[in-house]
């Protein structure tokens, strides 16, 4: 079956007068399967956005190729604006001084929707909740109402495929909980989306597969659950009431990386390998401390331990 969406080699250079080419992308592959919740992971100017624009056949690609849905996003141009949506957020796209259901109406009539079929828009402003809503104006919604109705326009052709270029920025912690409900159940729909974010929470939420991106570059593409293995085989255990001696005799263990007291009270130390981590428990426990666990790398460590603390965000 053909992917939702295809990339090879994509690279796309910005010309600054009088300096080097500015370099966007830089040979990204990524192959996201239909029905697949896919989430782009990485700081501000990564290149998400850029990524986005490009499947979007906004901007043009300065090397590879693209499809959506097996069509060229260069040579298909028209083919593939019909089968994808995309919600960029904030004000962009939305006419303020219209109502919801206006603002619908209008993209419906630009997707080439007759009037016949314009009951998609009463069931899409039921859906994202805004039916009660609908006959006022946009001028007037918070923010959480506002990217409910970008969802709302991006669904208005019923595209095969959805991007959502940093969904929540700028959202409360309620609006953006009912926002990821929204998005779940898309999802649960089968529907293929593509989410860029720099919230880690959010994109352990939702996505099938997260890939990583910094400088342009796609570090690594995983599950969730399994990025922190792929990325370090290390393990961690954390303790309670470690004795100062037994600190000592901790670090000193073979295959024992790191030995970090928290402020906390808890005192972290990271294995290289499973071994070191039954030496590390066992030596715990001969000292009789009993308040131990131990864990694989979190999403948000392993996002440090690719691009660091730029631009990283926890939450929401």
């Amino acid at each position: 079956m053909t992917a939702a969406i295809d990339i090879r080699g994509l690279g796309r250079t910005y010309a600054v007068k009088g300096k080097p080419d500015f370099v966007a992308l830089r040979g990204v592959d990524l192959t996201v399967p239909r029905g697949e919740v896919h989430a782009l992971l990485g700081p501000n100017g990564a290149g998400k956005t850029t990524l986005c624009r490009i499947l979007s056949t906004v901007l043009l690609p300065s090397s590879g190729t693209v499809t959506v849905l097996g069509h060229d996003v260069v040579t298909e141009a028209e083919r593939v604006k019909q089968c994808l949506g995309v919600v960029f957020g904030g004000d962009r796209g939305l006419y303020n001084r219209l109502t919801a259901r206006q603002n619908l109406n209008f993209w419906a009539a630009l997707h080439g929707l007759c009037r016949g079929e314009r009951g998609r828009v009463d069931a899409l402003l039921e859906r994202v909740g805004l039916a009660h809503r609908a006959d006022e104006r946009v001028q007037g919604f918070s923010r959480g109402m506002k990217q409910r109705l970008h969802l709302a326009r991006g669904l208005v052709s019923d595209p095969g495929v959805l991007i959502l270029d940093e969904p929540t920025v700028g959202m409360d912690p309620v609006a953006a909980r009912d926002f990821r409900e929204l998005v779940g159940e898309l999802r649960a729909d089968g529907r293929t989306i593509l989410m860029t974010t720099h919230d880690m929470a959010e994109a352990a939420e939702l996505s099938d597969r997260v890939s990583f991106i910094d400088d342009g570059a796609l570090a690594l593409t995983e599950s969730p659950d399994t990025v922190g293995r792929v990325v370090s085989s290390r393990e961690r255990v954390d303790a309670r009431g470690v004795p100062e001696q037994v600190r000592r005799r901790l670090a000193g263990l073979a295959g024992v990386a790191v030995v970090t007291q928290r402020e906390d009270g808890v005192l972290r130390i990271e294995t290289e390998h499973p071994e070191a981590t039954r030496e590390v428990m066992m030596t715990i426990v001969a000292a009789g401390v009993t308040d131990v666990s131990r864990s694989r790398p979190s999403l948000e460590e392993v996002y440090l331990h690719l691009i660091g603390r730029r631009g990283m965000a926890v939450g929401g």
